[in-house]
């Protein structure tokens, strides 16, 4: 397993869609991207969509495949896992789709203001004793708000109903927009990205017969 990790993080050095925290001091230097990710990388002008935490970048490389019109950005900070997304995209030379190896709590310093459009959590551990390490909870949509424009995005897909119930209760007392509120994803299948796209995790738990749900909330931004 150790021998499998150190290939991967070999091979991590070449590919030309993955920035990865050791290569730059995002705490104490601009991160070269962060402002720029339209023009520089991308070169085009469509919405960014950010995955955090995303694991071995399945959404985020099957949701580039399907929406051309935007781009795609994952974010996690394990080396071995974000290496199976970024080959996928290099084999397959999707060029709407990027990866970072970082923190997520730093993700303001790797996105400009306004540069993110859309925010997805995919499967995330729900933290059942610490609420504020929710990856959507009030503290971690402060951060995303410093990369958001005026109305900004955030999609949650999980198995945990702690999580479920959690981000609608959060909606009504931060008086954030539900937009969709799915409960049973396989049971309403309204939106083919919802169930043709599958994690790792998720296949395990649909073989367990968990239920999935998905959240979509606007939060609105203009006051920040």
């Amino acid at each position: 397993m150790a021998k499998h990790k150190l290939q991967r993080f070999a091979e991590n050095e070449t590919f030309t869609n993955l920035f990865q925290h050791q290569n730059y001091d995002v705490r104490n230097d601009a991160f070269p991207m962060k402002g720029h990710w339209h023009n520089d990388y991308f070169h085009n002008e469509n919405p960014i969509v950010v995955e955090v935490g995303c694991g071995r970048g399945e959404y985020t490389v099957a949701m580039a495949r399907q929406f051309p019109d935007k781009n795609f950005v994952g974010m996690d900070r394990k080396g071995a896992r974000i290496w199976r997304g970024c080959k996928d995209a290099t084999i397959e030379n999707i060029t709407n789709a990027a990866f970072i190896r970082g923190q997520i709590d730093d993700i303001e310093r790797y996105f400009g203001p306004g540069e993110v459009a859309e925010i997805w959590v995919t499967f995330p551990d729900p933290q059942p004793k610490k609420a504020r390490r929710r990856l959507v909870s009030p503290n971690f949509v402060e951060r995303y708000c410093k990369v958001w424009g005026p109305k900004g995005i955030l999609h949650l897909k999980t198995d945990s109903r702690l999580l479920y119930e959690y981000i609608l209760e959060t909606a009504g007392e931060e008086n954030w927009k539900v937009l969709q509120n799915i409960e049973h994803v396989y049971a309403e299948p309204k939106l083919p990205f919802l169930t043709e796209i599958q994690t790792f995790y998720e296949k395990k738990w649909l073989e367990q017969d968990s239920l999935i749900s998905y959240v979509k909330v606007e939060v609105d931004n203009s006051a920040e």
